[in-house]
């Protein structure tokens, strides 16, 4: 067993509100300079939509991520085969208008046009070419806009979901959208890293942080095409990739990072989850309906003696053990199992976990209506109005069941809270839903407060840093856990 530490991710969707803030703040800290202006390290999506960059989901144009081969598995559009013939010309790569074109405005004209019978404007600008351009899109380009057929209509998560569904979904009185927050997930077996060709793409030993160094990079831009949520930027500026780095500095002084200390939901979570990462081959191997499940397994108790007693012999100091036992993300992904990675089929293992939106509460669908006017608060989760296999596309590799788990896990803790408050649900109603998800009432207060109610230093459980033992594990040479993170080894990457 090679217990490794990890900072993971939690973000509750049923609490985003869209403001972007997250975003912003991102922003203007990371990429508010040149060659960095089409980058959004951070962004939120509408869904249902086409995404940040257009369709950065299909695979089928992007080539990101894993395949399975037989009995292991291989970058789908990089590695050593395909990166070869594609390193000059790479048809995968998403252009600038997969993006946007980044734009300001002139002023100039606007402020010192003169007189005239017509009103002066100020012209868009690009700042790639420094010429007039016409604003064709956005990094937000269709907030708000889900059921429109230019975007959620478009939505590749709708590939197996049947016309008739949608349709009704698509009717203006039954429109339904939801955010989902996206950033890099700092996977547990990134295609970013082993598709690199000049090793700048590395995933930091004490932390799992996967970071680019910016001295080693050639502008291959393989870990482009690799990584299949489009994390990864090319700075056409600088000549170098770039990608989120999870504020690492943030992080190593005890702060939260920026978009997550500005969330003004309140839904994001940062914490340790420790991992045994010699299963990381075999489960990312494995077959798809056994991804999600898998996945789970490799995270270990903290407060196993025998992981304890590993993970401090494979250097993880007291500190981050004792972090890893307080972590909310422990809780969400492992004891309560209420969040799941986006798109497991990537087969990346990602550390950003999600809590699935519910629908507003009120509301009955009967037949091809559906009824707000109900005096039931709350409507059957097979009854919502968007299909749960759309939910399952995203967040379970396709299975239903494991959102509908989920979904009447957060229902029980509505009703239980319901009655705490109101007291006017069913005794009866409060039970069966306790029976049906196992949950009790004890842990569902434990649910609503940590999602409700919960403190800064109860959200974001960040552990002291250790870089003098980072450094030690780069320079050991007396055994194999001398790692610089999954993919290295004593210098020398690892690629499956």
């Amino acid at each position: 067993m090679d217990v490794r530490s990890q900072i993971a991710m939690v973000f509750h969707l049923d609490k985003c509100i869209g403001c972007h803030t997250c975003s912003v703040a991102c922003k203007n800290i990371w990429t508010d300079r040149k060659g960095a202006e089409y980058m959004w390290w951070n962004n939120v999506e509408t869904k249902p939509g086409t995404g940040y960059p257009t369709k950065w989901e299909n695979q089928d144009i992007y080539k990101g991520g894993w395949v399975k081969k037989g009995k292991s598995i291989e970058l789908r559009g990089a590695g050593k085969k395909i990166g070869m013939t594609n390193l000059f010309h790479n048809p995968n790569m998403p252009e600038m208008n997969d993006y946007y074109e980044p734009w300001a405005y002139d002023y100039d004209h606007l402020f010192e046009a003169p007189e005239g019978k017509d009103q002066p404007t100020a012209r868009t600008i690009s700042l790639v070419t420094g010429k007039p351009m016409d604003v064709k899109g956005g990094p937000n380009w269709d907030d708000d806009l889900s059921g429109t057929p230019d975007y959620a209509r478009n939505d590749v998560n709708f590939k197996n979901i049947s016309a008739e569904e949608q349709e009704a979904m698509f009717q203006l009185e039954k429109m339904t959208f939801s955010y989902l927050p996206r950033m890099c997930n700092h996977c547990l077996n990134p295609a970013c890293v082993a598709a690199c060709p000049s090793g700048a793409v590395y995933k930091r030993g004490e932390d799992g942080v996967v970071l680019i160094n910016q001295e080693k990079c050639r502008g291959w831009r393989m870990c482009v095409t690799a990584c299949p949520y489009k994390k990864t930027y090319y700075n056409w500026s600088s000549g170098k990739s770039e990608k989120c780095l999870l504020c690492f500095p943030r992080l190593e002084s005890g702060q939260a990072p920026a978009c997550m200390h500005s969330c003004v939901g309140r839904i994001r979570y940062l914490g340790v989850l420790l991992y045994d990462a010699d299963k990381i081959k075999e489960i990312a191997s494995a077959s798809e309906n056994e991804l999600i499940d898998k996945q789970l397994e490799i995270y270990l108790n903290p407060f196993d003696a025998n992981v304890i007693k590993e993970a401090k012999e494979n250097g993880i100091g007291d500190s981050t053990i004792d972090a890893a036992q307080k972590s909310p993300i422990y809780k969400f992904v492992k004891e309560w199992k209420l969040a799941l990675p986006l798109h497991a089929e990537f087969r990346t293992m990602s550390s950003l976990f999600y809590v699935p939106p519910m629908l507003p509460v009120m509301g009955n669908k009967s037949g091809e209506l559906y009824d707000t006017t109900t005096k039931n608060l709350w409507g059957k989760i097979e009854d919502s109005r968007l299909p749960i296999q759309y939910l399952a596309n995203l967040f379970s590799a396709g299975n239903q069941d494991k959102i509908k788990e989920i979904l009447k896990k957060m229902m029980a803790v509505r009703y239980h809270r319901r009655q705490v408050t109101v007291n006017d649900i069913d005794e009866a109603i409060i039970n069966e839903a306790f029976d049906k998800t196992g949950l009790s009432k004890e842990v569902a207060d434990d649910i609503f407060r940590l999602t409700s109610l919960a403190k800064f230093d109860e959200r974001f459980v960040i552990p002291a840093a250790h870089r003098e033992e980072a450094i030690e594990m780069l320079q050991s040479t007396d055994d194999h856990k001398g790692n610089a993170g999954f993919g290295f080894n004593n210098g020398v990457r690892r690629v499956f």
